[in-house]
């Protein structure tokens, strides 16, 4: 087993951790890998990569003695292989695409114009990715982990995936495999800079620079030589054994196999003179490494009767990025492997005890990255005073903090205090409301402070405007109504055509206040809100009694009048099962830009058909924020208010407990899927019975394996790859619609599993089933 050296003091590691991050190149923590490998036992063996020099860095592979073109011929940033498949993301992060190796036909598993992905790893058969923008980790194939958990790297292995948590680096893992738990058990609280899985092990450095194996034992894979810190740059996993790249001069030592190990040894790689490397892979008993000296990809180990140099182009030793590079440096030749489409990015070297960034060399210099003596003597004394500065500033914080316990700072605070206070426009630091009245004065607060930079961008209108771009209000351009009033159609003196919401006249004084907070609310909330998921706050008009909201006009009405009835003209255009899940993962994304990306988050709390708007391209927005509240900061906070919103549609949960969280928006989104995927109503009538809701109707039919008895007719019968989108589709409804709000998926885990459904229902993906 590899052994953990003795811990230095928590001074010193603490200083030292401080050192590695701010005067160091980080070390790439998401790795994009350029080269892969399929690993199935007692079949054939498939290695790819990404070609250099080209300006479309597409994959080539060498399958079964011969070299195989794989289409599409696109770029690719990275790639990576599992047992019998392997995946490459696309430049930019915004495409993903698995082939397998018999057939080597593209299926897109995953593809968003705003969310790119990063990090992309394949375990036996699972593929999973970071999302760029949140660290949120996701997976085909396979359980994701929990949505609230934001990661710096990600590694799969044989049946079981972990990741590096971005919070405290320690490491978790997902997939319900006995390994993967017992590995998440035996690291512990440990804290680790990269992670790297094999089929039943897993190897990384730890934040003090040592490397770490964990997991099972056999054929000693875990016992890893003894190594200084940041001495190894790059780690690959097999089956039973495991391989590193030496920092120093780019060589590779491998450990583990049983009594292969002599051919997992780069030994007969480095008497041909291929010294260096850039990267490693490992697979079922063979390693296969990208060579500093040509970029050529060479295999050794099981299946390989020599060291063998692949018959296939120069492969690029990392993703062309179109931004600059970090202190690290650009790789040699750079511009030309990217044909001038963009850099390579250095990977950085990290040092102990005081890393330093040392003088650029030229390419053909040797790798060796050990200081001389007297830079490691300079290195030293630079240490010894860092720490005794510490040393002293803790000191003095200590004497502050017992004058401040003392009272000493008492006075000063109580005398300063006032000015010291946060202005109180923002709401982000205003408790949460217990009841409408607390929402109100809430609310005005806003209106008074900060959020009023968001009113300025919305336009204030003059009644009169209104009056004259809806014919003074005429019957003939109503289109609908609601709690908070009447909406007419208008056309403005420009030209747009916008939907104009109207309160009540005359309304009693109680419902006039009641009123007030849902047109605050809904100004508040829409003026700094914009999406194209999410229905556009064009302006305003408060006059007098008079409170108006303009809003972009959605032309195809409501997704309720649709499913309603069939002899609307239009709506046989969602008697398709696309159109319908289309609008499911429309719905969802502005649901999840409301939990996720608004700052602060905001919680919809009528999230309904009715309230689902189809614009004239049929997109689906988010309408009527009257009731909606700036929620906690995560989806399982909860705060305590009074309980609105519509029958057959209200969280369960929080109507009888006055607990609201973001998870009761996904109770709503829930029956609007059951909805979609029925066409009855969220509460109906049968004939001889009281009236029932959709989730009774529709929910234990589904669990019972019964889906075709309730899927509305008027759709038709779903074809091979609608019937599994569909199926998708309500296995997320039944999920979302448990009584239990923490048994409830995150708004994220909503759109990750209709976003497969869309896949699917596009033939982007194969039949096998990719929802968790």
């Amino acid at each position: 087993m590899t052994t953990t050296p003795p811990p230095l003091s928590s001074a010193i590691t603490l200083l030292i951790t401080f050192l590695i991050a701010t005067t160091s190149p980080p070390l790439p923590l998401v790795a994009s890998s350029t080269i892969a490998v399929t690993h199935k036992p007692s079949s054939t063996t498939t290695i790819c990569g990404i070609t250099a020099g080209k300006p479309t860095q597409s994959i080539q592979c060498y399958h079964n003695n011969r070299t195989v073109p794989i289409s599409p011929n696109v770029s690719y940033e990275s790639i990576s292989g599992g047992r019998d498949l392997f995946c490459g993301l696309r430049t930019g992060g915004f495409s993903l695409i698995c082939w397998d190796t018999t057939t080597f036909l593209p299926k897109r598993i995953y593809f968003s114009h705003t969310r790119p992905l990063t990090g992309l790893t394949v375990g036996t058969s699972q593929i999973c990715a970071i999302r760029a923008n949140n660290g949120v980790a996701m997976c085909w194939r396979f359980q994701s982990p929990d949505g609230t958990l934001k990661f710096r790297a990600i590694t799969s292995g044989g049946g079981f995936s972990c990741g590096i948590l971005e919070n405290n680096s320690r490491v978790i893992c997902w997939g319900g495999s006995e390994i993967g738990a017992e590995i998440q058990r035996q690291f512990g609280n440990l804290t680790m800079l990269s992670l790297v899985a094999g089929e039943s092990h897993a190897c990384g450095l730890a934040t003090n620079g040592y490397l770490i194996c964990k997991g099972s034992n056999a054929s000693g894979q875990l016992n890893a030589p003894s190594l200084s810190p940041f001495e190894i740059s790059g780690l690959a996993l097999g089956s039973n054994h495991s391989c590193g790249i030496l920092q120093k001069n780019g060589s590779v030592i491998c450990w583990g196999g049983g009594t292969k190990r002599s051919e997992l040894s780069s030994d007969a790689a480095n008497t041909s003179g291929l010294v260096s490397f850039e990267a490693i892979e490992a697979g079922s008993g063979f390693t296969c490494g990208l060579t500093t000296r040509n970029l050529s990809l060479v295999c050794w180990g099981l299946g390989f009767s020599s060291v063998t140099v692949l018959p296939l182009a120069k492969v690029i030793p990392g993703p062309c990025i179109q931004s600059s590079c970090s202190s690290c440096g650009v790789f040699p030749n750079s511009d030309s492997l990217c044909a001038g489409s963009g850099n390579i990015c250095q990977s950085c070297a990290i040092e102990l005890p005081i890393p330093v960034l040392l003088p650029a060399s030229p390419a053909s210099a040797p790798r060796s990255r050990v200081p001389p003596p007297s830079v490691a003597k300079k290195r030293f004394f630079l240490a010894f005073g860092i720490v005794g500065s510490v040393g002293g500033i803790a000191g003095i914080c200590t004497i502050v903090y017992w004058l401040w316990r003392r009272g000493f700072c008492n006075f000063l605070h109580k005398k300063f205090d006032r000015s010291l206070q946060p202005p109180v426009g923002d709401g982000s630091n205003v408790p949460p409301p217990s009841s409408n009245g607390e929402k109100s004065q809430r609310l005005r607060r806003q209106r008074s402070g900060t959020s009023s930079k968001h009113i300025d961008r919305v336009e204030e209108f003059a009644l009169i405007e209104l009056s004259a771009a809806t014919n003074n209000f005429s019957f003939e351009n109503k289109i609908g109504g609601g709690s908070f009033g009447t909406v007419y159609k208008g056309k403005l003196p420009d030209g747009r055509e916008v939907a104009i919401k109207r309160s009540e006249i005359g309304a009693t004084t109680k419902k006039f206040q009641e009123k007030e907070i849902e047109f605050d609310s809904e100004l508040a909330s829409l003026s700094r809100l914009h999406h194209k998921h999410l229905v556009e706050l064009v302006g305003f008009c408060k006059e007098n009694d008079e409170r108006l909201l303009v809003y972009e006009h959605m032309s195809n009405g409501s997704l309720y009048e649709h499913l309603k009835e069939n002899d609307r003209e239009g709506s046989n255009i969602l008697n398709s099962w696309k159109m319908r899940i289309k609008i499911a993962l429309e719905t969802a994304r502005g649901i999840e830009y409301l939990h996720n990306y608004a700052v602060p988050p905001i919680i919809h709390r009528d999230i309904k058909s009715s309230n689902i708007l189809l614009d004239a391209n049929w997109t689906a927005k988010v309408s009527d924020f009257g009731f909606s509240l700036m929620g906690p900061e995560a989806d399982t906070k909860s705060m305590s208010t009074k309980a609105v919103g519509t029958v057959g549609y209200i969280d369960p949960e929080y109507y009888g407990l006055n607990i609201l969280t973001a998870k009761s928006d996904v109770y709503g989104l829930g029956v609007v899927l059951l909805e979609l995927l029925t066409g009855k109503r969220a509460m109906f009538k049968v004939e001889g019975l009281d009236p029932m809701t959709v989730v009774e109707y529709a929910g234990p039919r589904i669990a019972a394996g019964e889906l075709q008895s309730v899927l509305d007719k008027r759709v038709g019968v779903p074809n091979a790859n609608e019937a599994e989108a569909v199926e998708v589709v309500a296995y997320a409804a039944l999920k979302c619609v448990n009584l239990e709000g923490n048994e409830r998926p995150s708004i994220t885990d909503v759109v990750v599993n209709l976003e497969r459904a869309m896949a699917l229902c596009e033939g982007g993906i194969s039949s096998t089933k990719f929802f968790e």
